[in-house]
């Protein structure tokens, strides 16, 4: 039979005072992240169990933390790239003894402006939002009375802490890889005026052309989406490009079947390119060259910073901007050498 493990028991395995373990256990200051960090893992291994109510009603709080999506972004997806993100987010708001709750905000309660449930009946500390909402619906959250974060997008109507991927510079850089491989007829395949993510990953992706010295062709300005973030069908130009830019990986998914279906072989015929490294980089045939999101990093920045935000120990604004990087895979051709034979046979 189990016995209760308490705190003399933590102390005496990791040969700490049981005030030490006391003040990690509960986030107070006096004690290094690095040591809290260990003593809270060896308080679960050990089984410890935190008596979160009496907590809970000591403090006034009630140690959940409220994780907002549009429905636009999961919808009936249960790879959702944002659903994937929230499991990040409750793993780490475990770690300070919180748990999150997902609220899937509906189109009609984001068009009428009805904030959700669980922060009308005070169920949660702390909220943050997953992805781009509408701005009516931001400047609504400006009347919150709770701490709020920002995850994945950034926006001007409110000064809130923000942690977000660096887009610009990740669409730059495997918009340059394209441009490397020989490509210089490249299409971009999003809505611009979507999300803050999209359009900075546009920025990137012109800023790559230009630099290059290709000339901007708006006929290359593939629509993935309306207005209300629903995707719609590709309407791809005349003159058709050798890449493919996406804003996320699923769309790239969505095209290079798209392609495929009409007769088109990737990358022989078309090369493609999405963002993020979600499960659709990883199940699209063939398997997609794409920008990693950190979702581990961001996830970990965005509750720290929150319950920072809930203890009162964070007083300036934050706009954190976590590095990506280009994963390589099997949708891309190598054009330049064809370029390069074209030339030898011009000057035979």
């Amino acid at each position: 039979m189990n016995t209760k493990v308490t705190m003399k028991d933590i102390a005496e395995k990791l040969g700490v005072s049981s005030v030490t373990i006391s003040k990690a256990l509960n986030d107070k200051d006096g004690v290094s992240e690095e040591l809290k960090e260990k003593i809270k893992r060896v308080a679960d291994e050990m089984g410890y169990r935190y008596n979160t109510m009496a907590k809970s009603m000591k403090e006034g709080l009630s140690y959940n933390i409220g994780v907002i999506v549009s429905e636009r972004f999961i919808g009936d997806d249960v790879q959702s790239f944002y659903l994937i993100f929230f499991s990040k987010i409750s793993k780490y708001l475990e770690s300070f003894n919180y748990y999150g709750i997902l609220h899937n905000l509906s189109y009609e309660d984001e068009k009428n402006l009805i904030l959700p449930r669980i922060y009308n009946e005070s169920r949660v500390d702390g909220i943050i939002i997953l992805g781009q909402l509408k701005s009516d619906y931001i400047d609504l959250l400006k009347n919150i009375d709770i701490p709020i974060v920002f995850l994945d997008f950034y926006d001007s109507h409110m000064e809130v802490d923000t942690i977000i991927t660096d887009n610009y510079y990740g669409a730059y850089e495997i918009t340059n890889y394209l441009i490397n491989n020989g490509h210089k007829k490249i299409a971009f395949v999003g809505n611009i005026y979507s999300t803050s993510s999209i359009q900075d990953r546009f920025l990137g992706y012109c800023k790559a052309l230009l630099e290059n010295r290709i000339e901007l062709d708006f006929n290359y300005f593939v629509n993935d989406r309306n207005e209300d973030g629903k995707y719609i069908d590709f309407q791809l130009p005349k003159d058709l490009p050798t890449a493919f830019v996406c804003n996320n990986d699923q769309v790239a998914y969505h095209l290079i079947n798209f392609l495929q279906k009409s007769g088109f072989h990737i990358p022989e015929d078309f090369s493609v390119v999405g963002f993020d490294n979600d499960i659709y980089a990883q199940i699209s045939n063939p398997k997609l060259t794409t920008v990693e999101v950190d979702m581990d990093t961001m996830a970990r920045t965005a509750t720290k910073i929150l319950v920072d935000r809930i203890k009162k120990s964070r007083k300036s604004v934050n706009r954190i901007q976590v590095p990506s990087k280009i994963i390589v895979r099997d949708s891309v051709k190598d054009i330049s050498t064809d370029e390069k034979e074209e030339v030898k046979e011009l000057l035979v």
